[in-house]
């Protein structure tokens, strides 16, 4: 226990935005990426390996959480450890070793020492979780059952409400919100059958994405990576081809719930992860509804009007389409001049664009917080997964403050003047009265 506590101490410790760019990457003969940065200050090493086409949006029709399912097992014990034994296993070589899926991958994560006895182990049970997976149904059905409560749970509470009711508006057909359809019948449609199939044809070495941050090399980098996947099938037999998100005609929905105050979201899907107009949507964002108490929504909702505590507006870039969305909460009373306040806010920003001032804040703040960003290996570590997962550039991290530095006023205007207007927000009120 007390070098799984030296692991988690040492994994904590900063890095400098510069070392943390120094990126090598290649891709194997299989067909595997692999992005390592090698940090030999600390004798720790960490490694994801996430399947692209995976994730939640790849569940089978009429069945939901597969994809969650068969990620969150593949870590609950294997054909020769069952889930206590596999547990114990990985305490005893003071490691740490996860999985879980998300809406375009899933993966499985591992922590530990970089001494060759401790990393020798630890690969092996990340290898046996990945090609010999228990699929225990005990622990399945323990799964799914919390699974259902969950789900009923979330459904007495607006926010989710409000989630799910905007996911089918901005999604109706599209796999990005098939999660707003989770139902409990279709929780329980789910077999173990079904996830089998899922790991065998979406679990391969030809969608791999492996990044590692630690003390070890290139060399010992390319034996890990065949050590943990030797077994798999060569080539995942499943697709993982997203369709173009269709744009839809905005739309409400006025929900009635119990209580004082009313759950309000607006939004449409905008922004891709390799969006050309990504930095200016970013730096927008911000001013708008994005950075805290500096922003314009907050300033009008919360400072001046006092309807609510906080204001949020959120830019969340995927393979297509990923939503951009105002959320709040307030009385109910306040909900219609709370919404006139907030198309004023927004139409008056897409008109007029940020303030060279309000640019500048935007700009230090994005710029000065982004080292945080991965300021340790963990951290850095979910950095070269999204690198890799979306083939971006290996200098992405270099480039990202210098692109919002370069940003003109004249600029974020523009992008948001040709992709944003108030009048293709859904709106979604949960609280109606």
């Amino acid at each position: 226990m007390y070098f799984k506590t030296l692991i988690l101490a040492l994994a904590a410790l900063p890095l400098t935005a510069q070392a943390a760019a120094d990126i090598q990457r290649w891709t194997t003969p299989e067909g595997t990426q692999i992005l390592l940065v090698e940090r030999r200050e600390n004798p720790i090493v960490d490694m994801e390996i996430s399947f692209k086409g995976a994730g939640s949006v790849f569940n089978p029709p009429g069945k939901s959480q597969v994809a969650e399912f068969t990620a969150a097992l593949l870590t609950d014990g294997t054909k020769t450890l069952d889930e206590e034994a596999f547990n114990e296993k990985v305490n005893d070589i003071a490691a740490d070793i996860g999985s879980e899926s998300g809406q375009e991958t899933a993966s499985i994560g591992l922590r530990s020492l970089s001494k060759s006895k401790n990393l020798k182990q630890a690969l092996a049970l990340v290898n046996e979780s990945l090609t010999a997976p228990r699929f225990d149904p005990a622990v399945f059905a323990r799964r799914q059952k919390q699974a259902v409560t969950a789900l009923q749970q979330q459904e007495t509470t607006p926010d989710f409400t409000a989630d799910r009711a905007f996911a089918k508006l901005a999604y109706p057909s599209h796999p990005y919100g098939s999660g707003a359809y989770v139902t409990v019948d279709r929780l329980k449609a789910v077999t173990l059958d079904d996830i089998r199939a899922f790991h065998r044809t979406r679990y391969g070495k030809d969608n791999a994405v492996v990044a590692i941050v630690g003390d070890v090399s290139r060399r010992q980098a390319e034996k890990m990576v065949e050590t943990a996947l030797k077994g798999l099938p060569q080539k995942s037999s499943a697709g993982s081809t997203i369709a173009p998100v269709e744009k839809q005609t905005a739309q409400r929905r006025d929900i009635p719930f119990a209580g004082e105050q009313a759950q309000i979201i607006l939004g449409m899907p905008l922004i891709t992860r390799r969006d050309p107009d990504y930095y200016a949507l970013v730096a927008g964002n911000y001013v708008l509804g994005g950075g805290g108490f500096d922003s314009r929504l907050m300033k009008m909702l919360r400072d001046q009007k006092g309807y609510t505590y906080g204001v949020y507006s959120t830019l969340e870039p995927l393979t297509e389409a990923g939503v951009f969305s105002i959320a709040y909460s307030t009385q109910k009373k306040n909900t219609k001049a709370s919404l006139a306040d907030v198309k004023a806010v927004v139409e008056q920003f897409i008109a007029e664009g940020p303030t060279e001032a309000e640019l500048k804040q935007a700009k230090d703040n994005i710029i000065g917080s982004f080292p945080l960003r991965f300021d340790s290996n963990a951290k850095l570590l979910n950095y070269l997964s999204l690198i890799g997962v979306y083939n971006l550039e290996s200098s992405y991290l270099e480039d990202y403050p210098k692109a919002v530095e370069k940003l003109t006023a004249a600029q974020v205007k523009e992008a948001w003047q040709r992709r944003v207007k108030f009048g293709d927000l859904h709106i979604v009120v949960v609280g109606a009265q």
